[in-house]
This record gives C-alpha cells, sequence and structure tokens, in this order.
C-alpha cells in the first residue's frame, strides 16, 4: 500500500493492513498529519489539531499490535471528533465562543470508547455554535470540498469536511434535526443516526437532550460499521442508553446478499411533495438497484407529520434554553446573532410543551407501526441534491422545515437511520437518502446500506482537486 493515497483507503482496508504489519499506525498518522496540515488552511474542518497525543497513541498502538495484543478494527487508525466531545486538557468549546477556553477534566464516553479500541485522536473539528445552525461569528465556517459554496451541513461541520477530504478515516457527529445526515449528505458520506440511548451522550454539549444523538460518519457503510461497534453500549454514566447487547456491526454485513429478502418502503407522494425531480430520479435508480439485489418494494404511506412540527421547535427551543441556563442570559452578549435569536424569540408555554409531547409520542408510534410491513423505510435528505450556503439560509428564514422535514422526524422518534450517497445532480452536488428503521435496527440498515454500496460506485468517488 502506498503512503501517497493511504488517506483516501476505507477504514476497514486499513486496518487490514495494520493488523498483518504491512503499515505501521506511526506511518498511517504522520501520513494523515501532514494531509492536515497541507490541506485544511484552506478547509478549516480542525478547530484543534492534537500532533504530539496522536504521535504517542499512535507509538503506543503500534508496539501493542508488534506484541501480539491486537484489539480489533480501529486499533491504531487515526480518528477526529466533533467539537462538543470532551477530550480531557484538550480544549472543547462545541462551537461556542463562550467556551473556547473550556478544557475538561474528562473524556465523553465516546472518547473513551474509542481510546479502549486502540484508535489515534488527530483532534477536535468544527461545528456550528451550540450545535444550532450557524457558525459564531468570530469562528472559521468550514468549506465543502467537494464545491465552496455548497453548504457543508451542520452542525458537524468540520466532522463532514475532514472526512470527505481524507483528514481523517472517520469521525464522530452530532444530531439534534439532522446534524449528521446533512454533512454526510453534503459531502457524500455514510453517516449513522443511530437508536436514542445506543451511544451515550456522557461528556458532551447538549443541544436538546431528548432530540440529540452521537453517531458515526465515515466514507462506507463498512468503515460506520467498525465505528459504531466501538461507540455503542450501555454506560453507567448515562442513564439514558440502552442495556441491550451491542450486535457485532460489521461481521452482519452480507455483501451484495445483505438487501435479499428487505422489505423495502418508500412513499413516493410524500417524497414528490418536496423533493425536485433529480432527488426523485436518483432515489428510484437507488430502488431499482434494491430490487436486483433481492429486496422487495413495499408500498407504504409515511404518517403526517403536521401536528407535530407545530411545536416541534417549541420543544427543542426549551431543551435548548435548559442546557444553556448557567450561561444565557447572563453573558447574552458572548453569543452569536443566530443562537441568540433563537432563544430571544422563544415564547414556550406549559400548553404548548403538553401538546408538543403528546404528538411526539403519538408520532412515535405511527412510525414504529410502519414498519410492520416493512423492514426499512427510505427517506431523501435534501429536496435537490446540496444546497448552497445562500440557498439553506433562505429556506432556513422562510421556515426551517423546508431543510428538516425528511430528516426532524426521526429525532423526534428517537429512532434509527442510515444516510448514504446516491448520485450527483447535473450541476455536481451530492445526493443522499436515508435508511430508516425500528429502534435497535442498525445492523438490518447497515447491511442493506453496505449491499447497495457492493453495487454503485457513489461512496467512492472523491472530491476534485483534493
Amino acid at each position: 500500500m502506498y503512503l501517497s493515497d493511504i488517506h483516501f483507503q476505507p477504514l476497514t482496508t486499513v486496518a487490514k493492513h495494520i493488523e498483518s504489519g504491512d503499515i505501521s499506525p506511526v506511518e498511517v498518522t504522520e501520513a494523515l498529519l501532514k494531509r492536515i496540515e497541507t490541506l485544511d488552511p484552506g478547509l478549516k474542518s480542525y478547530t484543534t489539531v492534537t500532533p504530539e497525543l496522536a504521535m504517542s497513541q499512535a507509538r503506543a498502538a503500534e508496539a501493542e499490535i508488534m506484541a501480539g495484543r491486537y484489539r480489533g478494527t480501529l486499533h491504531g487508525i487515526p480518528i477526529a471528533v466533533k467539537d462538543l466531545c470532551f477530550t480531557k486538557g484538550i480544549p472543547t468549546s462545541g462551537g461556542m465562543s463562550i467556551h473556547r477556553d473550556f478544557k475538561p477534566d474528562h473524556d465523553a464516553t465516546v472518547v473513551t470508547n474509542l481510546a479502549a479500541a486502540g484508535s489515534v485522536l488527530l483532534g477536535k473539528l468544527h461545528m456550528t455554535e451550540g450545535a444550532t445552525l450557524e457558525h459564531h461569528p468570530s469562528f472559521p465556517e468550514p468549506v465543502n470540498p467537494w464545491k465552496a459554496d455548497l453548504w457543508t451541513g451542520v452542525s458537524s461541520s468540520g466532522s463532514g469536511v475532514a472526512t470527505a477530504a481524507g483528514l481523517t478515516y472517520a469521525s464522530i457527529g452530532s444530531d439534534t434535526g439532522g446534524s449528521i445526515r446533512f454533512p454526510s449528505a453534503s459531502n457524500a458520506l455514510t453517516g449513522v443516526k443511530p437508536t436514542w440511548g445506543l451511544i451515550s451522550r456522557y461528556g458532551i454539549f447538549d443541544l436538546a437532550a431528548t432530540y440529540d444523538h452521537l453517531g458515526p460518519m465515515a466514507r462506507s457503510a463498512a468503515d460506520a460499521a467498525a465505528m459504531l461497534q466501538a461507540l455503542a453500549g450501555w454506560d453507567k454514566n448515562d442513564t439514558t442508553t440502552l442495556p441491550d447487547p451491542v450486535p457485532d456491526y460489521l461481521a452482519a454485513l452480507d455483501g451484495v446478499y445483505g438487501a435479499r429478502g428487505i422489505k423495502v418502503g418508500v412513499d413516493w407522494d410524500y417524497i414528490a411533495t418536496d423533493a425536485e425531480p433529480q432527488t426523485v430520479a436518483a432515489i428510484k435508480d437507488a430502488i431499482a438497484v434494491l430490487e436486483s439485489l433481492g429486496a422487495i418494494n413495499t408500498p407504504v404511506s409515511f404518517p403526517s407529520q403536521e401536528a407535530l412540527l407545530k411545536y416541534t421547535m417549541a420543544l427543542t427551543i426549551g431543551e435548548l434554553l435548559a442546557a444553556h441556563e448557567a450561561t444565557y442570559p447572563a453573558r447574552a452578549d458572548e453569543y452569536g446573532p443566530a443562537i441568540k435569536e433563537m432563544m430571544k424569540v422563544a415564547d414556550v408555554t406549559p400548553t404548548q410543551t403538553g401538546h408538543g409531547n403528546i404528538e411526539r409520542r403519538k408520532f412515535r408510534g405511527a412510525v414504529i407501526s410502519l414498519f410492520s410491513t416493512l423492514d426499512v423505510f427510505v427517506m431523501p435528505v435534501y429536496r435537490l441534491g446540496t444546497p448552497t450556503w445562500a440557498e439553506m439560509r433562505a429556506q432556513v428564514a422562510e421556515d426551517f422545515n423546508n431543510i428538516g422535514k425528511f430528516t426532524s422526524p426521526f429525532n423526534a422518534t428517537g429512532t434509527p437511520t442510515v444516510t448514504l450517497p446516491c448520485g450527483f445532480t447535473s450541476d455536481g452536488r451530492p445526493i443522499a437518502f436515508q435508511l430508516a428503521g425500528l429502534p435497535g435496527s442498525e445492523a438490518t440498515l447497515l447491511k442493506v446500506a453496505h449491499a447497495y454500496q457492493q453495487a454503485t460506485d457513489w461512496h467512492t468517488r472523491r472530491p476534485p482537486g483534493i
């Protein structure tokens, strides 16, 4: 394996070469750090790079592997994490100027889990302020490597850019209304928004705790499966984590046979209401591929979101205010204008909260009932490929649901989705779709995604000139 292209090799491929001794974690880490140093000044995906720590962990991994103590797929693999994940002694801002100098005294559980798997921490990745829609004015906006004016997706903007540009093999993102799926779609990545509670949220900055999900972002379903294996599981420090055993997601993959016999549902009327023709065509092509692999196309009607969407922002902003209670409004002047405007206009009444929670439970039940006749539900991410920054802002100014209609429902339900690329628009914008399932169905979703990726090459495309 040549170091000249090591950065774009699949994580799982690099892992096999590390295990066999063909290449060392030290060589791989040096190559990634050099690439970050060369390219990231223009892409702005990292808020903090940790070269000393990374090289120390790489040397430790190399010594363990040479001594016959190989830990598994992530051993010696360089990874980066979103800057809302606490890292002991390393600045962790959550995209907020107010926390610019904050250095936690402990690691987030996801960081601990990655370290236990033997991975190498390259650094912390830029994100929007408080995981909302805009970056703080004093922080740089990461640049989409596919095209500079395209939206990076938020709030895990740096996670999407760094993974797509070969500045890390995978990353951790978080998702409250689409923040793993937006940057995965915008950067032609594979992202997992897991079942709520599958991955511990201990040691992170919350946006809205009952909507927040942590999950992996990678360049393939197989790489995402390897990451999810390390991240998932019960955590004594987070009482909302699920006690169920964690499947072997990587071993559950079944090549091109992973979609065989799977009932895949699509509500074409629902999609066509908002999605543009190129998006609909790309998803129809994806369904055709899945059918050719043995999936069963199953007609279905997605439940109405109308009652839920009336209250979603009230519930979310109520939890946002709770998360910032210690610093807002006491230090409101240190907040950026976008997040401050969200907090300022919040007028959440007890009646709204009551209605919202009731409608949220009813909608969750309706979505779960959907799977009585199917295994996987297909949904777009965007209306038409990846929007530009200007298009995104115009849509959100009119109504957040213009951008979040296809993603936010699965935060309200806490049910899992896997996002993966399925094409490009005529002007080169990545198009993606979601595979959604029942709580705990990540193994099935990843198996179907992996089968699709064995029959297509969208996930192997790389940004031009990077």
